[in-house]
């Protein structure tokens, strides 16, 4: 018998239980929908954050003195890089580094008449490229400038959770070079929204020279942060880059946190992805099995006319196949379709829950990515899943005794 009359046979069967079909269309349909949404949005949001903690917190590269470790936050000379203007000057030649931008980390208490709280101040080089971010998300006030005497900016989640407003005098007290408590009065000349609530609620950035004199640290830095033109060179720039008395970290140390979310995130992502696979192939199955129980009497009248049990295998398999065809079909152009659209609008999941994933710099918005080349796979091996488990009812149909099957009423 030709294959094109086993593709007729099977879909007419399909036809002649159009409810159960549909139904079952619609359980694969679905299943793929999820799959699609669930790589989507794994995807956007493995990525944006990343993208995001490079492009706000860690650059690509960073030098720092070897005994420095950023949990303690150390103002000891010991601790940080001398001369850090000279060595940025040395790193900014090298044909691949787009930016380099010397940074002071201190540990600090705000304060106004009312509350406290405790915040992370960053002293920074305010023309440096790297932190355009806090430049271009100023939604109160100016920005600063080098020569910006007793100014400071805060986070906008920071300042709107302590009563702050821009033009506002407050207190900071940070810890010392030499072991000390230091107090000033600072003025807010701006706020800024980065859009990334873990780092807008924290943080309070001033000019690295005023952040060099209030913490006594002359001329060092805690750290050099190094943005490349073209992330891939980040092996090759880190090994001309290594000298005595400095480490070099790229983005995957500095990242460290991050990554190890992410791959515990994959591990549910994976679970569940199996989860939904053996849903769709049990639905799949137990509908061609009652489809089998139904039409046993008529399989054994095909047997009885001559049809081997492999032709009847192939049947049951075309009648799978079709199905897992058109719902994959289906699924994939939907699920598309909508990680798409949410790929454009994003998916608000507020400042709240943001803010809750310590390292991970998660915006308030999250943007799921269709990626075609693994939707396919997905699609692809969904189907190769279906057809396999079809298996069973298929072989259990082939096996029917002829004789048997027309005495089934």
């Amino acid at each position: 018998m030709a294959l094109t009359k086993f593709w007729v046979i099977a879909y007419r069967d399909l036809v002649r239980n159009r409810r159960r079909t549909v139904l079952t269309l619609l359980a694969v349909a679905l299943g793929m929908m999820v799959l699609i949404l669930m790589s989507g949005m794994f995807t956007g949001v493995t990525q944006g954050a990343l993208r995001e903690n490079i492009r706000l917190n860690t650059g690509h590269l960073q030098l720092r003195a070897e005994s420095y470790e950023v949990e303690k936050l150390s103002l000891l000379a010991k601790d940080l890089l001398p001369d850090s203007q000279t060595l940025a000057a040395q790193v900014q030649t090298l044909p691949q580094v787009e930016s380099v931008a010397p940074v002071l980390w201190m540990s600090g208490i705000l304060s106004t008449s009312r509350e406290s709280s405790g915040v992370q101040v960053t002293g920074v080089d305010v023309t440096a490229v790297f932190h355009a971010p806090i430049r271009d998300g100023i939604v109160g006030g100016s920005y600063l400038t080098p020569d910006s005497r007793g100014q400071i900016l805060l986070g906008s989640n920071l300042a709107e959770e302590m009563g702050i407003g821009v033009g506002q005098r407050i207190s900071l007290a940070v810890g010392t070079s030499d072991g000390g408590l230091d107090e000033g009065i600072f003025t807010v000349a701006g706020l800024f929204d980065t859009g990334i609530p873990s780092y807008d609620q924290n943080t309070v950035v001033m000019p690295l020279a005023q952040a060099q004199t209030f913490a006594r640290t002359g001329e060092r830095a805690s750290t050099l942060i190094v943005t490349l033109k073209n992330q891939e060179d980040t092996d090759s720039v880190a090994a001309a880059l290594q000298q005595p008395g400095i480490k070099v970290l790229p983005w995957q140390e500095l990242n460290g946190l991050f990554l190890e979310l992410m791959q515990t995130g994959l591990g549910f992502y994976y679970m569940i992805y199996t989860i939904v696979i053996l849903v769709v192939a049990v639905l799949i199955a137990n509908t061609l099995l009652m489809s089998v129980f139904e039409r046993t009497r008529e399989m054994g009248i095909l047997a009885a006319l001559g049809m081997k049990g492999r032709q009847i295998m192939l049947m049951v398999l075309f009648e799978a196949m079709i199905l897992a065809l058109l719902g994959t079909a289906v699924g994939f152009i939907f699920g598309s379709s909508v990680v798409s659209y949410l790929a454009k609008i994003g998916i608000d999941i507020g400042n709240g829950a943001a803010a809750a994933v310590e390292g991970m710099a998660l915006g308030n918005k999250m943007y799921p990515v269709f990626a075609p080349g693994q939707a396919l796979v997905l699609a692809l091996f969904l189907f190769a899943i279906v057809t396999l488990v079809s298996l069973y009812p298929a072989r259990f149909a082939a096996k029917l005794e002829p004789v048997q099957a027309l005495h089934t009423l």
